[in-house]
Order: C-alpha cells, then sequence, then structure tokens
C-alpha cells in the first residue's frame, strides 16, 4: 500500500511542477510578446515624430516657395494647407484598409509569431 501512495504523491507533485512550470512559460512568453509590442509601438511613435518634423518644415518650404511663385504668401499657406485637407479627407475615407488593417495585422504578427514557433521546434529536434 505504501509503494501506491507514493506514487500516486509523487505523480500529484510533477503534475503540480509541470502546471507550474507551464503558467511560467505562459507569463514569460505574453512578456516577451508584450515588451516587442510596445517596443514596436515606441519606435513606430519615433519614426513617426522624425516623418512629422521633416514633413512640417518641407510643407513651410513648399508653402513658401508657392507664395513667392504667385507673388502672395498667404497663397503658398492656403495651397499647401488646401493640399493637407485633401490627404486628410483620403485618409479618413481609406483609413479602415488602409491604416487599421496594417495595425491589426502587425499587433497579430507579433502575438502570434510562426518564426518563434519554428525556433522553438528546431530547439526541441537538437
Amino acid at each position: 500500500m505504501s509503494t501506491h501512495e507514493d506514487f500516486f504523491g509523487e505523480s500529484k507533485k510533477k503534475v503540480e511542477e509541470y502546471v507550474q512550470d507551464r503558467l511560467l512559460l505562459l507569463k514569460l512568453e505574453v512578456v516577451e510578446k508584450t515588451s516587442r509590442l510596445v517596443a514596436t509601438m515606441f519606435s513606430g511613435l519615433v519614426i513617426a515624430l522624425f516623418a512629422f518634423l521633416i514633413v512640417f518644415f518641407a510643407s513651410f518650404m513648399l508653402a513658401y516657395l508657392v507664395g513667392e511663385f504667385l507673388g502672395h504668401l498667404y497663397w503658398g499657406f492656403g495651397i499647401v494647407a488646401a493640399l493637407y485637407i485633401i490627404l486628410l479627407i483620403v485618409i479618413i475615407i481609406y483609413r479602415k484598409p488602409l491604416i487599421e488593417k496594417y495595425a491589426i495585422n502587425t499587433v497579430i504578427d507579433i502575438f502570434f509569431d510562426k518564426n518563434n514557433g519554428e525556433n522553438k521546434e528546431k530547439e526541441h529536434d537538437q
């Protein structure tokens, strides 16, 4: 009777250790994927900031150029502003298929990284 109790006691202990290890692995994977998502978002934000600054100063240059060409500075700024209004309308119209789809796909790619699973399988085989 003692060997059966030892066997079931050991089995219970191993199952509990396995469950704890799986929970720890799950937590680590969630932390890794979340940190990758945050890093991707942060790098996208930095790129967007620099792109904004480039477009901002290029817009001023274009506005002054068009203003000098037309003889009135306010015409240059008005035309550049009109271009941005048109661009804004186009972005609003096509935001779902272009911007939202890209953002959703990026998050899905990070959380369900196929390369990550393939690397784990290769490590397991070795």
